[in-house]
């Protein structure tokens, strides 16, 4: 079913870098100097499925991603994970075990839906704090190693990143 609000070939571009992304990505699996020219079909097949299954998921709409705004949450996201990495892997070779384990309720300002979820992911993503669901007034809740770091200042810097490379759209705009 085609998006009303997609502009016209929106959809042919959309289908055409999901393709080639899926594409690429079987070719990074499939280790191109390892198969032979007729494994290209099975790849071809796979992402005009995974293509097909990603525009009836998710149709094309107007983006208002910023992408000069991914360098600023790229190096927070490479820097914080070789902090957090480090920082997990200290704790664990200390023969006291510093941490304080618990959760913690994070209310995430960016609305519901496939925005909150990339946030949710890319938090996931740093070491020491997983998202682990939501509680009743639709805070985000963090299983945390240590609940004495400033885990939820960390999330507002990590919030306002994804935020603003999502367009800057918060439920509190």
């Amino acid at each position: 079913m085609p998006d009303a609000a997609a502009p016209r070939g929106g959809r042919a571009r959309a289908a055409l870098l999901r393709g080639a992304g899926f594409f690429g990505f079987w070719l990074l699996l499939a280790r191109p100097s390892a198969f032979a020219w007729a494994d290209l079909a099975v790849g071809l097949l796979a992402a005009t499925l995974a293509t097909w299954a990603s525009l009836q998921l998710l149709a094309p709409g107007p983006s208002r991603l910023r992408y000069g705004a991914l360098l600023p949450l790229v190096a927070r996201f490479l820097w914080q994970s070789l902090v957090a990495g480090l920082d997990v892997a200290r704790r664990v070779f200390d023969p006291r075990l510093p941490i304080k384990p618990g959760y913690l309720a994070y209310p995430v300002r960016i609305p519901g839906g496939p925005r909150r979820a990339a946030f949710g992911a890319f938090t996931s993503l740093m070491p020491g704090t997983l998202p682990v669901g939501e509680d009743r007034d639709g805070s985000l809740v963090y299983h945390c190693l240590d609940l004495d770091q400033p885990i939820a200042s960390s999330l507002a810097r990590d919030e306002a990143l994804v935020a603003e490379v999502q367009g800057g759209t918060t439920t509190r705009d």
